[in-house]
């Protein structure tokens, strides 16, 4: 059966961000995606400068509308770090302002949600200073909606040292079942942008190949996140050149020459399921 994207984020004519993070690598994965550009600016802001147009939200709507009367509305997934959805939702940063919007309209349509630590303490109002904590926290995302949650990184200390950062994953498969996992990121020195983008896209599409394998899905976007950056990071270095600082322009990801690890990731980060 094919499946349907419909992709409301943000677009940059050069460089990789929203839609340009997210479009590729699922299309590649065998979706289909429709793409609603949000915003439609020169380069992500990182640049010096920057160009470009926001949509509004009527503007958006009429969009939707006319594909609407087509008849041509139906998607297996909405994909978005806006605060416009229906069914699959990323929780990018939630500003002050949005928080009662993101807490009370998105997160309870959402099928995944994948905040980072901050943002997970702030839709549930309870602090995460231990790994018990954390898989509170997601018990309470569950309650109040998804089924999956991925904290994407955490503060807590990681079994392999300060070179890592910790990532916590919780799936409920059913009413009496969820499966959890705990994973170690490698840190890396550099600011990427439209990484977050890429890590919701390619979980969708691989809890969507595995459905009931929260472990598996994670290995596999993790993994895929590692060799997109890795690509990127020496690139960038090389392009640089020694002792120097690689640029915004050099630190836009290698997504078409990581075409074969997004397909088939090796995989190279492990998730350990917590038994509790």
């Amino acid at each position: 059966m094919e499946c349907r994207v419909l992709s409301i984020q943000s677009h940059v004519v050069r460089g990789y961000v929203g839609n340009k993070s997210a479009s590729f690598p699922l299309q590649v994965l065998g979706f289909e995606v429709d793409s609603i550009n949000s915003v439609q600016f020169s380069n992500h802001t990182g640049y010096s400068h920057w160009k470009g147009q926001v949509l509004t939200a009527d503007e958006l709507h009429v969009l939707y509308e006319g594909i609407k009367l087509n008849n041509v509305h139906h998607y297996d997934y909405v994909l978005t770090g806006e605060t416009h959805t229906q069914k699959e939702v990323k929780a990018s940063y939630v500003p002050e302002n949005l928080h009662p919007v993101y807490k009370n309209k998105v997160v309870p349509v959402a099928d995944i949600i994948t905040p980072n630590q901050f943002e997970a303490e702030l839709l549930t109002g309870k602090n995460i200073s231990t790994e018990k904590d954390a898989v509170e926290v997601m018990d309470l995302l569950h309650k109040m909606g998804p089924d999956t949650v991925v904290i994407t990184s955490s503060d807590l200390p990681s079994r392999l040292g300060d070179r890592f950062l910790v990532s916590l994953g919780s799936q409920r498969t059913c009413k009496c079942s969820t499966q959890r996992v705990r994973m170690e990121i490698p840190k890396v020195d550099a600011v990427f942008v439209g990484t977050g983008d890429l890590f919701a896209a390619m979980l969708l599409a691989w809890t969507h190949h595995y459905p009931n394998d929260l472990k598996t899905a994670c290995e596999k976007t993790f993994s895929v996140m590692h060799h997109v950056i890795k690509r990127t990071i020496s690139y960038a270095h090389d392009l640089a050149g020694p002792g120097r600082k690689p640029s915004p322009p050099q630190l836009e990801l290698r997504m078409v020459q990581s075409k074969a690890d997004i397909e088939d990731p090796a995989i190279v980060m492990e998730a350990t399921v917590l038994n509790l």
